[in-house]
C-alpha cells in the first residue's frame, strides 16, 4: 500500500474515522478542497484503479489510435492489425517524447515519434530508426513500447496505468451479471455532451448515489420515476449503484414519458420498467434504462472542478426506426444534469465555508452515499485502492428507495 492520505494533506484520522460512524456523513472539507487531496487521489485512486477512458467504437479501425491521460501519466490506446486493442505508455523508447500529445488521436499502419522519427508498429514493436542511428540500435527488440494493462469491458475500455490493480473482473466483481442483459457493447453512441463543472468529482457521485433531493430539484424527474421506489445494491467489487422504477403508463425516462427509440433486444420483460444507476468506481457512471443506456465518464481536473462527458447509447434497431432521434432521451437528462450540476456547486461552495459540519445520512435514502463515503475514507486511510469489504453476494436492501442518475 501506499502513503495513507492523511499523512500528506489536512486530512485527520479522526475525522475520516467519524464519518464512518452510524449513519455516517460526508468526508471532512479538505477532501473536497485540498490539493494535496486532489493529487494523492489522482496516484492511489485513479493511477492504481482500473480507470475508463472511452468507448471501443472510438478506436474500432484497425490502426487508430489516441492518447488519454491518467493521473499524472498518460497512455497510447492502438487498435492492432490482428484487431487487439493495446495500451502503451505515451513515451518513445528513444529520449521519451510523447508519441501522441493527449487528447490527440490518428491512425495508420505505423506509429512515428515526432521528436526523432523512431517508429512502431501497431503491436508496439520498434520497426525503425533514421538510417544515422541504425547502427546504435543493434537489436531493436529491446525498445519495443511498454505495456501498460489496457482491457475492453461491455463496450467500455479500461487502463490500470500503475499496473498493479487487481484483475479487472475481480475488480468489478458481481457486476457483469447485473449489465449483461443490455449488450452494452453492441449499442451505439448517439450523442454526447461535455460539461465542466465547479465540483469536486466526489461531490458529483454522491449527488448520483441518491434520490433524497429529487423532489427538491427534480420535477421532470419525479413525474417519470418515483423516487421513493426501487432498491440499493452493494457488490463484491468496487462498484455500487440501486435502482428505481418507472410511473405506470411510462415508457421510460423522457419529458413526456415516451420512447422514441426500441427495448433493448433481449431484456427481460421483467427488467423494463427498472432504471439501474451503478458507479464503478473512480470515474464512470452507468445509468441502464428500458430502451438506452447513459453514461457519465468523470476526469478530476482540480479539487473544486470536474469535466464530464456524458453519452447516450442506443441499440442498431433504434437506428431503423423511422424518424428516430435521440433528443427524447438526451434532452431530458440535460436538464437533469444540469440541475445536479447546480446543486453539487452549491456543496461545493458550502464544504468551503467556516461553517461547514457534515450532517448525518438518511440510513433510509442515503445508504449507497454511505457506501461510497466509507469505501474512500478506508482509501484515505490504508493508503491504497478502497478494498471491498467482504459481502457474499450482491445484497439489495429492503428499502424502496435507490440511486440515481447524475
Amino acid at each position: 500500500m501506499g502513503t495513507p492520505a492523511p499523512q500528506v494533506s489536512r486530512l485527520t484520522v479522526d475525522e475520516l474515522v467519524a464519518c464512518q460512524q452510524g449513519s455516517g456523513s460526508m468526508l471532512p472539507a479538505a477532501a473536497y478542497l485540498d490539493d494535496a487531496v486532489h493529487d494523492w487521489e489522482q496516484t492511489h485512486f485513479f493511477e492504481h484503479g482500473w480507470v475508463c477512458v472511452g468507448r471501443c467504437d472510438d478506436l474500432s479501425e484497425r490502426g487508430a489510435r489516441r492518447a488519454v491521460a491518467i493521473g499524472a501519466d498518460s497512455v497510447v490506446l492502438v487498435r492492432g492489425h490482428d484487431d487487439v486493442l493495446r495500451g502503451f505508455y505515451n513515451a518513445c523508447r528513444h529520449r521519451g517524447h510523447e508519441l501522441l500529445p493527449c487528447g490527440a488521436s490518428g491512425s495508420g499502419k505505423f506509429i512515428r515519434c515526432p521528436y526523432h522519427a523512431w517508429v512502431y508498429d501497431t503491436s508496439g514493436d520498434l520497426y525503425g530508426v533514421p538510417p544515422t542511428h541504425s547502427d546504435d540500435v543493434a537489436d531493436p527488440s529491446q525498445f519495443s513500447l511498454v505495456a501498460a494493462p489496457t482491457q475492453e469491458w461491455h463496450g467500455f475500455v479500461f487502463v490500470n496505468v500503475s499496473g498493479d490493480a487487481p484483475s479487472l473482473g475481480e475488480y468489478l466483481g458481481g457486476l457483469d451479471e447485473v449489465v449483461a442483459p443490455y449488450d452494452m457493447a453492441g449499442l451505439r453512441v448517439a450523442e454526447s455532451h461535455e460539461y465542466e463543472i465547479a465540483a469536486n468529482w466526489k461531490l458529483i457521485v454522491e449527488n448520483y448515489d441518491e434520490c433524497f433531493h429529487c423532489p427538491s430539484i427534480h420535477p421532470e424527474l419525479c413525474q417519470v420515476s418515483d423516487p421513493d421506489s426501487g432498491s440499493f445494491v452493494v457488490g463484491t467489487g468496487l462498484w455500487l449503484g440501486g435502482t428505481m422504477w418507472l410511473r405506470d403508463g411510462v415508457a421510460t425516462m423522457s419529458l413526456d414519458g415516451r420512447s422514441g427509440g426500441v427495448p433493448i433486444p433481449g431484456l427481460p420483460e421483467g427488467r423494463r420498467r427498472d432504471v439501474v444507476y451503478l458507479h464503478l468506481f473512480p470515474n464512470l457512471l452507468i445509468s441502464l434504462h428500458p430502451d438506452y443506456v447513459m453514461t457519465h465518464r468523470m476526469t478530476a481536473l482540480a479539487p473544486s472542478r470536474t469535466w464530464v462527458e456524458c453519452q447516450w447509447l442506443f441499440p442498431q434497431s433504434a437506428w431503423e426506426r423511422e424518424g428516430f432521434s435521440p433528443a427524447y432521451a438526451a434532452d431530458f437528462w440535460d436538464v437533469t444534469n444540469r440541475q445536479d450540476w447546480t446543486a453539487c456547486e452549491s456543496v461545493q461552495r458550502g464544504a468551503g465555508s467556516h461553517g461547514y459540519r457534515p450532517g448525518p445520512f438518511s440510513s433510509a435514502y442515503e445508504y449507497v452515499v454511505k457506501a461510497f463515503v466509507d469505501m474512500t475514507a478506508r482509501g484515505y486511510l490504508t493508503g491504497g485502492l478502497p478494498v471491498p469489504e467482504p459481502v457474499p453476494e450482491i445484497v439489495v436492501s429492503a428499502h424502496a428507495n435507490g440511486s440515481k442518475g447524475a
